[in-house]
């Protein structure tokens, strides 16, 4: 095995990915044990994880008629289910975790603070960054921008249910291009949507490369790590 050409990564999944291939809501506990089996190898590569998951699978406030700082609120609370749910079964499998919320909620999670997740990181552990950023308004891919960011992490993955970035939607459209790499600028400009803007302009401010991948291969994170062209990479103008 190749060695890993990054040592700090964030990973970002939706809270989908988590539903399996049923599409029905909440936890699919297959799927959550072959997501968990491919970080517990990354764990043993040696290289420090942070992880944002979206609550996509569980609550989106948008599908009621909630006002929209409230929608939001209930949204975070779901990523700390789905951030709870990881850390269980990473420990199972002996990988030492920690989940630190930008809402406070002590008795379930540590809340965020950055000097003490770098030290988590430092110390082999797992971080699992759950409640999005804490405000409403803003997604959980700007909070996987901002985390990848605060950490030092050498890149963000967003890991999806396709194999990359395209023009168009590849499910509509059969003649749709991929990108093996795109720069933030084009990203924006041509409304590709791999992450929401905000997101996309905090990573170009701070040179941070992005790279969208197939979560749903087995093996593609580790790919990723060891440098394989998998999915698209987003990066410097």
């Amino acid at each position: 095995m190749s060695a890993p050409v990054y040592k700090r990564i964030l990973l970002k999944i939706s809270g989908e990915a988590l539903e399996g291939h049923s599409g029905a809501r909440g936890i699919d506990f297959a799927t959550l044990d072959a997501f968990c089996n491919e970080i517990a190898e990354v764990h043993r590569l040696g290289i420090e994880i942070g992880l944002v998951v979206g609550g996509g699978n569980i609550f989106r406030g948008a599908e009621l008629e909630l006002d929209r700082p409230t929608g939001d609120y209930m949204g975070m609370l779901a990523t700390v289910i789905n951030g709870l749910a990881i850390q269980s079964a990473l420990e199972n499998r002996g990988v030492p975790t920690r989940v630190l919320t930008a809402i406070e909620m002590r008795p379930v999670a540590e809340p965020y603070i950055r000097r003490r997740a770098t030290r988590h990181l430092e110390k082999g552990r797992v971080v699992i960054f759950g409640a999005g950023t804490g405000n409403p308004f803003f997604t959980t891919d700007t909070a996987a921008a901002l985390r990848a960011n605060e950490i030092g992490a050498e890149v963000l993955m967003k890991a999806t249910k396709v194999d990359g970035v395209y023009d168009s939607d590849p499910k509509k459209n059969p003649n749709a291009k991929r990108y093996d790499q795109l720069d933030y600028t084009t990203v924006l400009s041509d409304n590709l949507r791999v992450m929401d803007a905000t997101a996309i302009s905090l990573c170009r401010e701070n040179h941070l490369p992005i790279v969208v991948f197939d979560l749903t291969q087995p093996g593609n994170i580790v790919k990723v790590l060891q440098g394989e062209p998998i999915g698209t990479v987003v990066k410097g103008d």
